[in-house]
Formats: structure tokens, sequence, C-alpha cells
């Protein structure tokens, strides 16, 4: 980066402390009102005791350091290039940290993303997707051609899009190639990708006959296997690996510097680590990139279940570190509570909410939120199930965990982050 594009690129995370608080975002004291972020973070509150507002998500700041520690770590023990998904937080705070962690740069899946990315400095944006869009091919088009620094690669999964990719391209009169990577399907019935390696070299081809791109390697997404597996998942990067090397055999890569092969999800990327450990020497060095991006503030649910480290213990642990705090406002019978955290406040695509701990709304104290369970949402309320002698009552709050941060952090979009103690030193701005 250069110094005036780095100096563009603080300036424009500095705006963001300098934004003023308001009625935009929920759970902020209302005596915060017209605040500058920065501002709001000097006065370092108590998020219980200082005017925050229920529903309220907190992130561990505890949590969060020791997440970006651990994966900067792990990819750099295992020679690994990192371009964590952002599309997970779509925080530019966090994409700044992470590359300041070293990552490669910042994974995408939409062009809109890219330009909030672009907006506040990331020079490297993998998109995980193929783009068709004439407008935003010619939005990146004229990126690449403002900006020399400026390293884009996405997917191509067709013959179409390829044509498409090109007829909009030359429109735009694009002076740089769009760098591709030719997607391979995680199997049938997976998402996107190319099913078979004979479709993947038809889509080369057609990548090679179109002068506005640049085939620069292969990648697809691990965590689309159908019934993973160990053996499965570690059988479909070998066949990525596989047709990168044919690739190269067949001369597709030809006058690159580097050729880039790419997987990695949340959820296996101890088999991408151990399968790309067996790339094959190219023509060319091997960008071994690595995108899982849920590390962040990892969940309570599905990736804490899946994670590569229940796999392999002595890698270490990632922590949860989401939590969302709403408070009881209903208590219709004594098994039965209400909460005024709902759909809108709470992950729920994939796992309930669940109960953590409880404050009590008289003395603060905290206690764990044995028998109590979060058994359904609706638009703005938890439904809660009480058991045995679990006691709360209206006015209490209770602390849960969240599953698929994916669809947490989209909910927010000033998120404090919380010290164990409950001081908040920063907020967390967001943009879905």
């Amino acid at each position: 980066m250069t110094a005036d594009k780095a100096v563009d690129a603080v300036t424009a995370l500095e705006e963001l402390a300098h934004e003023r608080v308001d009625f935009r975002f929920k759970g902020m004291p209302p005596a915060a009102e017209g605040l500058t972020v920065a501002e709001l973070a000097a006065r370092r509150l108590n998020l219980f005791t200082d005017g925050f507002t229920t529903p309220v998500l907190a992130l561990s700041a505890e949590r969060l350091e020791h997440n970006l520690a651990l994966m900067e770590t792990y990819t750099e023990r295992h020679g690994l290039a990192f371009a964590p998904h952002g599309k997970t937080s779509m925080a530019p705070q966090l994409f700044r940290q992470q590359v300041d962690r070293g990552a490669w740069g910042i994974t995408l899946a939409v062009p809109h993303q890219v330009r909030v990315a672009r907006k506040f400095g990331t020079e490297r944006v993998f998109l995980a997707n193929e783009v068709v869009d004439a407008t935003a091919l010619r939005w990146i088009s004229a990126e690449l051609d403002r900006d020399p620094g400026f390293r884009f690669i996405c997917y191509v999964d067709s013959v179409r899009g390829v044509e498409l990719m090109q007829s909009a391209l030359t429109a735009a009169g694009a002076s740089r190639p769009v760098d591709v990577v030719v997607e391979l399907g995680a199997g049938e019935g997976a998402r996107t990708g190319i099913r078979t390696e004979a479709e993947c070299a038809e889509v080369a081809d057609a990548v090679a006959a179109a002068p506005s791109l640049r085939l620069v390697g292969v990648a697809g997404y691990e965590g689309e296997v159908p019934q993973a597996t160990p053996e499965r998942v570690h059988a479909w990067l070998r066949r990525l690996v596989a047709l990168a090397a044919d690739f190269d055999k067949a001369g597709r890569f030809a006058g690159l510097d580097e050729i880039v092969i790419s997987a990695g999800g949340s959820a296996w990327f101890d088999a991408v680590a151990d399968v790309f450990a067996e790339i094959p020497e190219l023509s060319a060095p091997v960008l071994k990139l690595l995108r899982s991006g849920a590390y962040v503030s990892h969940d309570d649910g599905h990736y804490r279940r899946l994670t590569p480290f229940n796999r392999v213990a002595e890698e270490g642990a990632l922590e949860p570190a989401f939590r969302l705090w709403a408070q009881v406002v209903s208590r219709p019978t004594p098994e039965q509570a209400f909460t005024n955290a709902g759909k809108r406040d709470a992950a729920y695509d994939l796992d309930l909410p669940e109960a953590q701990v409880v404050r009590d709304g008289r003395t603060g104290a905290l206690r764990d939120a044995d028998g109590i369970s979060v058994t359904g949402l609706s638009d703005q309320h938890g439904w809660v199930r009480t058991e045995g002698s679990a006691g709360v009552e209206v006015g209490d709050w209770i602390g849960m965990g969240l599953s698929h941060p994916c669809t947490s952090f989209d909910k927010w979009q000033l998120i404090p982050v919380v010290e164990a103690d409950g001081t908040v030193v920063d907020y967390v701005r967001t943009f879905f």
C-alpha cells in the first residue's frame, strides 16, 4: 500500500470513530445521543449499569483478541496465506486487525461488500462468487485501473459466466484483466461450482479465450461436501489440488508469478492444512489461500461443534465471543418466561440462542442459567422455559450464547466490545 493510500484508509477508519451515536444504533444509552463513537468509548461505560438498553449484543474484548491471535499463529505454523471471509462480520475495523496480523487480504461474497472493503483500504480481495453483473464489473474494472496495487480475484464456474464477464469488461474498456479461479464444486447437491474436471477444463479454455480475464488458479468450498466426514473432505480437497496440477501440466498457468489454490471455511480448515501441505511443486510458487472467517467471534452452536480444534486439540481452542443480553419482560407461568430479544436481535437460522447466565435485576449478581432454555423466537420476544428450581423474574437479564456468527453481526450496526468486568472499551461498526 502506498503512503497516500495508507493515509486514506486510516482516515476512513477514523471517520467511523467520529460518527455520531443516535437512534440508528440499538442498545446504546439514550444519554449517548450526539456523542461520537470515540467519545463514547473514552467514557468506558459499564454495559450493565451505565444506561445501555436491552436487548444489547456484546463482543468480548478478551475472546476477540484470543481468536485473532490463535488463527494468526495457526496459519503461520501451517504455511497458509489467509484471506478470512469478511462477509461474516462486514466490520472494517476487524478487517484492519486481521490484515495487521498478517492476513493476505479479505474474502467477500458480493460486489457491494467489495465497495465497503475498498472504502476502508483493503488492498486484496478474494470474491468467492462468480460476478456477472455488468454494472459491478464496470466498477471493479475502474477500481483496478485506478489503483495498480489493488489485487482482485473471483470465481468462474460456467462458460456462460465467462462470456458475460468478457462482454461487460470489453464494454467497460478494461485495461487490466480480472484474475479468476475456476471453482470446483464440492459434489452433487452442493452449492455453486463446476461438477466435473472435464467441465472445469472447458471453463478454463473459455477464460483463455477471453482477453479481459486471466486464469490464476483453482478454488472451492469444502464446507459443502455432501455428508461431510474427514475422509470425504480430504478426498475432495485432493481433487482440487489434482485439478491445479493438471491445469499446470497443460500450461494453463504459463507466465504467472504465483498459482492460487484456495479453500477453507470454518469447519474443516484442519483438512485444508493437511492437504495443502501435500501440494506438489508446480511451475510457479503456490499461494495456499485459506478463507475461514467465522473464527473472529466463533459461536456457541454450529461452529463450536464443528471447529477443527475439536479434532486437533493441540492446536488450541477458539472461544465464543458474542453474548446477547435480553431482559425478562413477562413471567406468565412458573415454567415460562419471555425476554425482549427475538428474531430481530438473535441469530436463529441454525440454532436457537443458549441461555448461559442470569444477572439478577435487583442485586446485579450473576449466576449460571441452570434449568433455563430458549425454546423459540418471535419477532421481538424470546420464549424461555424454566425447569425445577430455576427461577427468573421480570427485570432479570439473561445472557445468551449465539449460533452462526454470520447472522449475528448483520443484526447490529454498532456492537460494544466489552471486557470481562462489563467495561465497554470500543465499538465495532458493521455494514450489511
